[in-house]
């Protein structure tokens, strides 16, 4: 295959075109941030009802809902292992690193008017309100796009359980008739993402544009020991939980880089969540297994989100010159442990769950955020990449661990 004929080829030159428009002519680029969004709306238009379709499948379909119960609690139990090797990562080196120890701000002197809005989405995010924003106001409403993913998923397992209790013949006709509906759905995926690279190429000339290239450099230490503790948790991870599953985690890479690469510049992992959930399945992983996993993962098991957390909450405590004791920095953990549920793959989601973290902590000031305001839709990309990559292992673990992993295929697929 030609590499001008590859969809990632054309993401890659529609990332450095975007950044170069954005270097070049930034009001130009700034302008050009409707492409970026369009793109993204698009592709939130059918997430929903894949998810929905993929989720009442796997559970209709499953002989035995003692099993859907057994794969919920496998991937719950994972993520939550992997979740605190992420956190614990994220402390870690903001310990050793100190990246926020040489700035010494006076928090008097910054502008809390930029993160109001942030704050208050922030301050809506109360384990209450939580609980209550999950149920959705009516059946159809998170199908419609006014929903998130925890309100599909939750009236798609409803659904899907109760389609189970349906008499055999009835329900092979709903199955069969959501196998169709899923068909068609993933048909449109597949022509719309022959729009990706005009949705990256917007989108990235818009943070070029808007923030600047000269924006990044005050800040830059902070994002180069974010964007490292990301590659160390993906290779040294994510990488020895892949070795111990039977396969090579660079190898998985390279498979789904055309993934890697629409989430780079759109700045969504949602933006790559029915390609991927496809290319699972051809690897081998059961499509009952991918379709409660990942949907499942993106909003239960975020990697990226999670280091981000705890390394910005330490960033801003000693740019502030605050000494967190160990107590301390676990309890940051353990909220931040809480807090990153439910946070989509939407860029500016894991800036707000980092204000809802802030504001379960007194130690730090919540007005830090200010500092890294700036910087983070420039982090948002290395959040969504580590978030997709790491729900990818997630599910091709968990299906070894139910035995639907065709072995033979995920050897074939990835070379």
């Amino acid at each position: 295959m030609k590499l001008t004929r590859t969809l990632y080829f054309w993401v890659l030159i529609s990332v450095a075109t975007g950044a170069a428009i954005g270097v070049a002519s930034p009001g130009t680029a700034v302008e050009l941030k409707f492409l970026g969004d369009g793109f993204i709306s698009l592709i939130k238009m059918i997430i929903a009802p894949i998810i929905f379709c993929s989720v009442a499948l796997g559970i209709s379909g499953t002989s035995d809902l003692k099993k859907v119960g057994r794969i919920g609690g496998k991937a719950l139990l994972y993520f939550e292992i992997v979740s605190t090797f992420a956190l614990a990562l994220g402390l870690l080196v903001a310990n050793v690193l100190r990246p926020g120890a040489s700035f010494h701000v006076d928090e008097k002197a910054l502008d809390a008017g930029a993160i109001t809005e942030y704050a208050a989405k922030a301050h809506e995010s109360s384990i209450k309100d939580f609980f209550m924003h999950l149920v959705p106001k009516t059946f159809f409403e998170p199908l419609m796009g006014s929903g998130d993913l925890l309100q599909v998923l939750l009236i798609a397992a409803l659904f899907g359980f109760a389609l189970h209790e349906l008499s055999p013949e009835r329900k092979a006709k709903m199955n069969e008739g959501l196998e169709i509906l899923l068909k068609v759905f993933f048909k449109l995926v597949s022509w719309i993402m022959y729009m990706a690279p005009i949705g990256a190429f917007g989108a990235m000339a818009f943070t070029v544009g808007k923030y600047g290239v000269a924006s990044l450099k005050p800040l830059f230490y902070l994002m180069m020991c974010f964007y490292l503790t990301c590659i160390v948790f993906i290779v040294f991870v994510l990488g020895a939980i892949a070795k111990y599953t039977g396969f090579s985690i660079f190898k998985y890479l390279r498979y789904i880089l055309s993934e890697i690469l629409l989430v780079l510049g759109t700045s969504s992992s949602e933006s790559a969540l029915a390609p991927l959930m496809g290319k699972l399945e051809k690897m081998g992983c059961g499509r009952s297994i991918v379709g409660l996993v990942v949907p499942t993962g993106y909003s239960f098991n975020l990697d990226g989100t999670n280091i981000y957390l705890t390394l910005a909450c330490l960033f801003i405590a000693q740019a502030f010159g605050i000494d967190l004791s160990l107590g301390k920095q676990l309890g940051i953990l353990a909220i931040a442990m809480l807090s990153s549920k439910g946070a989509s793959g939407v860029t500016g989601a894991g800036f707000i769950t980092l204000a809802a973290t802030l504001s379960i902590v007194p130690e730090v000031p919540v007005v830090g955020l200010t500092l890294i305001l700036g910087v983070d839709r420039f982090m948002s990309e290395a959040r969504a990449i580590t978030n997709m990559i790491g729900n990818g292992v997630a599910t091709i673990v968990i299906a070894k661990w139910e035995g639907e992993l065709d072995t033979n295929r995920l050897k074939q697929e990835l070379g």
